[in-house]
């Protein structure tokens, strides 16, 4: 990740770690932030250590530890690190990127990311570090934003908002990649997992208002499985395998 990538996202989510967390308090947030969590959990292991990389304020993390686990946040903010060690205290979380785990080989049962991937900078890297730190037999799923109908135009809405200076808690361009199924596969498969599956998820969006939300959500299940090019985040899991 270049370094002036770095800093801005660094910047930006050190600003508003003390009010990320309202962003999923009202019942548009919370719906959403379940649904895409539970996704991502689909693959995991109930229990085993896992590694939550961009883990923000410990949302996920606090997730995974009610199953019976243990986790252990990363992220490239140290004031969200701070909020999640508050709602996490019984976990450890330290600041750093994907790119570089600092973590030795084969540490952990499960890995999981939650819409940060698209930020970084050198995916494969990412993939391979988490591949060198997952024991054989273990599970990496990631969540992040998908390459399709509804998105193609929001990068150019995040820079206009940016340029039109719009006060908003997400709404930054921070030049991320939006990923199709292939390359999804591709990235997956040349750091050497296996059992790779792909699917897609979230037609209601948590910016939509509330009408237009309640009607996604009746309907998302459908759209998600049968017309998934209507959907906004791709999910993919692999498996490091067995030696």
């Amino acid at each position: 990740m270049s370094t002036t990538k770095h800093d801005k996202i660094q910047h930006h989510y050190d600003s508003i770690a003390d009010v990320y967390d309202h962003h999923y308090d009202h019942h548009r947030g919370r719906s959403y932030h379940m649904h895409i969590s539970s996704q991502l959990m689909r693959p995991l292991p109930h229990g085993g250590r896992l590694l939550d990389i961009g883990c923000g304020t410990g949302l996920f993390v606090e997730k995974f530890i009610k199953t019976g686990g243990t986790a252990v946040g990363l992220d490239i903010s140290g004031k969200m690190i701070s909020r999640a060690q508050w709602r996490c205290p019984t976990s450890e979380f330290i600041v750093g990127t994907g790119e570089k785990i600092p973590f030795s080989d084969n540490s952990f049962e499960a890995i999981s990311s939650l819409l940060a991937f698209s930020y970084v900078k050198d995916p494969l890297a990412m993939l391979n570090e988490s591949y060198r730190v997952l024991k054989p037999g273990g599970v990496i799923s990631i969540c992040t934003l998908g390459k399709k109908l509804l998105t193609r135009g929001i990068p150019a809405i995040y820079q206009l908002g940016e340029k039109m200076k719009i006060k908003h808690l997400v709404m930054k361009d921070f030049g991320e990649h939006y990923y199709d199924k292939n390359e999804m596969i591709s990235l997956f498969s040349e750091a050497g997992f296996a059992d790779v599956r792909v699917s897609w998820c979230s037609f209601a969006h948590i910016d939509m208002i509330d009408p237009l939300f309640n009607f996604a959500r009746k309907v998302e299940s459908f759209v998600e499985k049968r017309v998934p090019q209507l959907a906004y985040n791709i999910c993919v899991s692999g498996r490091k395998p067995v030696e």
